[in-house]
């Protein structure tokens, strides 16, 4: 039985946890360290820590967070943001990381998926995807399992700034695993931030097109959402951040939620 994981994600922007809605509109919500202690505490299964404005701006990465994480946090925990080669990657678990993330490094040259892999392998390499539906494909309020391709989404980078026009979400994601990706993180923008709940087509196409876990993000609002991104998106494990930063819930009250709901996940 495969244990369903609960994600705290910490979008972090000038040493601070930030929070929008559709990629826009930050306010602070907080230490890193300190939330990720915090959620360590409460149970949480892993971390992923994303400097948000890292790829944008060209700033190195974020090693001397990765350090004081790894000081005071006893789960695992991803990096992303700004890495752009195997010496970044490096440093980042060096630092304390066991995973790092990619985003816009891999879109611009792919093969630096391939040279993660084969350096640390798949496990530690993590294809961020930020998607974002194309103007005919419609939200679905679930996935239906029925037309699916016909769904189509953009793949944006830095962040949300920039559409690639010669990329599509579902297809990114498939080639990014066949490319040595361990996992894929699956960004809803049109729900990022919006607490309206994950996009269930979406995550329930990428995740039927991959061999590897995939992690929904990006929209979570209560906790039946949660539920609803593993049952009917079949996603491996949900990254949330909101409603845990800002104390609408508790990741233990996330993991009682889908105990009840009868899907498998580490209690205690």
């Amino acid at each position: 039985m495969v244990l369903k994981r609960i994600i705290p994600c910490l979008d972090v922007d000038a040493g601070r946890v930030v929070k929008g809605t559709n990629f826009v509109g930050l306010r602070d919500a907080g230490d890193p360290v300190e939330l990720a202690e915090r959620y360590d505490a409460e149970g949480a299964d892993e971390l992923v820590f994303l400097d948000i404005t890292a790829s944008h701006e060209a700033r190195e990465t974020i090693v001397e967070l990765a350090r004081r994480t790894a000081d005071n946090v006893f789960i695992p925990f991803t990096i992303g943001g700004g890495i752009r080669s195997v010496e970044d990657a490096q440093a980042v678990l060096d630092a304390g990381a066991d995973k790092v993330s990619i985003n816009s490094s891999a879109l611009e040259r792919p093969e630096l998926i391939e040279e993660l892999a084969d350096v640390f392998g798949s496990q530690c390499v993590v294809i961020a995807v930020d998607a974002k539906r194309r103007p005919e494909t419609p939200d679905l309020p679930a996935a239906k399992g029925e037309g699916m391709a016909e769904l189509k989404w953009d793949v944006y980078t830095h962040g949300g700034r920039n559409r690639m026009e010669d990329r599509e979400a579902v297809a990114w994601a498939r080639e990014a695993v066949e490319r040595g990706a361990g996992e894929v993180l699956l960004t809803s923008m049109d729900r990022d931030g919006t607490t309206d709940g994950y996009d269930l087509a979406l995550t329930r196409a990428v995740a039927d097109a991959v061999d590897v876990p995939v992690i929904a993000s990006g929209g979570a609002g209560e906790l039946d959402h949660l539920v609803e991104a593993v049952a009917e998106g079949h996603a491996d494990a949900v990254l949330c951040a909101s409603i845990f930063h800002y104390g609408t819930h508790t990741v233990a009250e996330a993991k009682e939620q889908m105990d009840a709901a009868g899907i498998p996940v580490r209690l205690g």
